[in-house]
């Protein structure tokens, strides 16, 4: 089953969603940086404005790639409770780690965005895009942060995610839209066949091309 790249991932789900093609007030927003290249497919497809919802997991001490939860613009923080009892992390082991991500957080705003204005969230449909979800630390926080800017309704899109997870979200968003939930899930990357990181850079030529894209058409 698996996806060739985060391209195809992209071109998949923008059939899944072409119902909402040439809605006004539909906005394609991507959890950088592999949300992105999946993102510009739908926005494309869509003739949907692109743009980022900034998002930054916390990784648990010792195993970085084990999220104990995320952080997002507008101070917020996704905690998963459970983990953190299980692996004991400490208070202060939360926040060194929560700090560490903020400048993250701080300087990928900066380098993706420059002066570019944030987008209008309030009254929009959002769909938010990721290349897959294995814990869904990451888009809760992303979810909480958008519901703060009081959206008229959140769509959650993925090429792939574990059921469990597609479950959980689908408490917290209005829709979901996942392609595939194989299990075991393991891990988002097992399920593509090219799954290399995704630069700084191809993040800022792919939002660059979209705002041109877009203003183009407006």
């Amino acid at each position: 089953m698996p996806l060739t790249d985060r391209t195809e991932g992209g071109r998949e789900l923008a059939e899944a969603l072409v119902h909402y093609r040439g809605q006004e007030k539909v906005l394609i927003l991507a959890l950088p940086r592999g949300g992105v290249p999946v993102a510009y497919e739908i926005a494309a497809v869509l003739h949907a404005p692109l743009d980022l919802v900034l998002v930054r997991k916390l990784g648990a001490p010792g195993q970085r790639e084990l999220a104990m939860g995320a952080i997002a613009s507008g101070g917020i923080r996704v905690l998963n409770h459970d983990l953190i009892r299980t692996l004991s992390v400490t208070e202060r082991d939360i926040e060194r780690v929560a700090e560490q991500e903020q400048r993250e957080l701080e300087r990928r705003e900066a380098a993706y965005r420059g002066d570019r204005p944030r987008p209008v969230i309030g009254d929009r449909t959002v769909i938010l895009v990721d290349d897959g979800v294995a814990t869904g630390a990451t888009m809760r926080a992303a979810i909480a942060s958008l519901r703060q800017q009081n959206p008229a309704r959140i769509v959650i899109a993925l090429p792939l995610a574990s059921a469990s997870t597609v479950a959980t979200l689908a408490r917290e968003a209005d829709e979901v839209i996942c392609l595939h939930s194989p299990e075991p899930f393991v891990a988002i990357g097992r399920w593509y066949q090219d799954f290399g990181q995704v630069s700084d850079q191809e993040v800022q030529a792919l939002l660059t091309r979209a705002w041109e894209n877009h203003t183009g058409r407006c």
